[in-house]
């Protein structure tokens, strides 16, 4: 037998679910995703406790990346064709090359940017949990999910998010939502 169980509270009200985060917070309970209709910075605030988004760390790299690739390029393009090179001026010379390495700096940081968001967004959802997958979560509620709760910690699970006021508290098979007459 496994020895944990899914754990998903359903919540009316956004206040309601920042509640029960900083209960579980305090209770030292960890392993939870929360869900939104929508994004909110309240959620954010919660859930990183005031660090910033390791999406930053994408955005460097690319960069770097790109300011790399573009010196490289240039770099290489006049190597290649050296007799351009107009009155004993250096072959490579960064001021008349800081322009176009400007546009790939800003072309890797957008792109390393926006894959840095996918990744940590967990997009596509291919493999997204059932109980995360819930449609009632893209609507008009929020969410608490653990998709593996110790089964020692279950019941002040329970107890936690049903105190923050949650309207719905499942555990197990039962935190599978299945939308109605589909």
């Amino acid at each position: 037998m496994s020895d944990t169980i899914p754990v998903k509270a359903v919540y009316a009200h956004l206040d309601s679910m920042l509640a029960g985060l900083d209960r579980l917070k305090k209770a030292g309970i960890s392993g939870w995703s929360t869900t939104a209709p929508l994004p909110r910075h309240e959620i954010e605030e919660a859930v990183y406790e005031g660090r910033p988004s390791p999406v930053r760390w994408w955005t460097l790299v690319g960069a770097i990346t790109g300011i790399c690739t573009g010196l490289l390029l240039e770099s290489l393009s006049m190597s290649d064709w050296p007799m351009i090179n107009p009155g004993g001026k250096p072959v490579v010379a960064l001021p008349p090359f800081a322009i176009v390495m400007f546009e790939p700096t800003v072309l890797g940081g957008a792109m390393f940017t926006l894959i840095g968001m996918f990744v940590h967004a967990g997009l596509p959802s291919f493999f997204l949990d059932k109980a995360i997958a819930d449609p009632r979560f893209t609507d008009d509620k929020f969410g608490i999910v653990f998709p593996r709760a110790p089964v020692s910690d279950k019941d002040k699970i329970i107890e936690i998010l049903k105190g923050s006021g949650a309207i719905e508290v499942t555990s197990g098979a039962d935190t599978h939502y299945e939308v109605p007459n589909a």
